[in-house]
C-alpha cells in the first residue's frame, strides 16, 4: 500500500510522526483496516520502532485517542479565552465550533467512529473514549447551568444528541443541509432553556 504523507512529518521524531500516520491512516480506512505494517511504513520507520513506542496497535489506537480527546480539550479553552466570563457566549461559540467542525473536511469524531467500529471487543480504547464523552458531556452541562440554562441537564443532553446525531447523518448523507439544520436545532434548543 502506497501512502503519502507530508513531507514535514519527516522532521518529526519517529513516536510523533507514527501517531500523526495512524490517525490520518485510521480515519481513511478505519482501524481494523489498516495494520502496523502499514502504519510503520507510511511514517517512513519500522514496525521494531513502532512497537518500542507502542507495546500494541491497541495501545497506539488508544495514543491517539487521547491526542483527539486533548484537541477537544483546547476547543474549551479557546472558547473561555475568546468570552471570558461569559458563559452564554461560550456556548453560541460553541455550537459556532461545533458547526465549523462537522461542516469541515474531517467527517465524524475519532473517538465515536472508534466506538463503533471496536464495539463489543473489549477494547482498551473503550474507557479512553468513555472518559472523553463523559468529560465533554459534563462541561457543556456547566456550561449550560453557567450560561442559566432553566435545565442545565437537558439542554447538555440535547445538545450533546444532536451533535452525535449529526456526524452520522454528515458520514451517511453528506453536508448539504446538515450543517445549517445542526447549527438551527441547536439555537432553537438554547433559546427554549436559556
Amino acid at each position: 500500500m502506497a501512502l503519502q504523507f507530508p513531507a514535514n512529518d519527516q522532521k518529526l521524531p519517529p513516536r510523533e510522526r507514527i501517531v500523526s500516520t495512524a490517525t490520518q491512516l485510521f480515519r481513511e480506512h478505519g482501524i481494523r483496516g489498516i495494520g502496523v505494517d502499514a502504519i510503520a511504513d507510511a511514517a517512513s520507520t519500522n514496525k521494531m520502532t513502532l512497537y518500542r513506542h507502542f507495546g500494541s496497535k491497541d495501545e497506539l489506537v488508544c495514543e491517539t485517542l487521547r491526542r483527539a480527546s486533548e484537541k477537544a480539550e483546547a476547543i474549551w479553552r479557546d472558547l473561555e479565552t475568546a468570552h471570558p466570563g461569559d458563559p452564554k457566549s461560550q456556548l453560541r461559540a460553541w455550537v459556532e465550533a461545533r458547526t465549523e467542525s462537522l461542516c469541515g473536511k474531517h467527517v465524524g469524531c475519532d473517538l465515536a467512529n472508534a466506538a463503533i467500529e471496536l464495539k463489543g471487543e473489549g477494547h482498551p480504547a473503550y474507557g479512553v473514549i468513555e472518559r472523553h464523552k463523559a468529560e465533554q458531556r459534563d462541561r457543556l452541562e456547566a456550561l449550560c447551568l453557567a450560561a442559566g440554562a432553566r435545565e442545565p441537564t437537558l439542554l447538555a443532553d440535547t445538545l450533546t444528541l444532536l451533535l452525535e446525531g449529526a456526524r452520522v447523518t454528515r458520514q451517511a448523507m453528506g453536508n448539504a443541509t446538515c450543517c445549517n439544520h445542526f447549527s438551527k436545532a441547536c439555537n432553537a434548543a438554547m433559546t427554549a432553556f436559556v
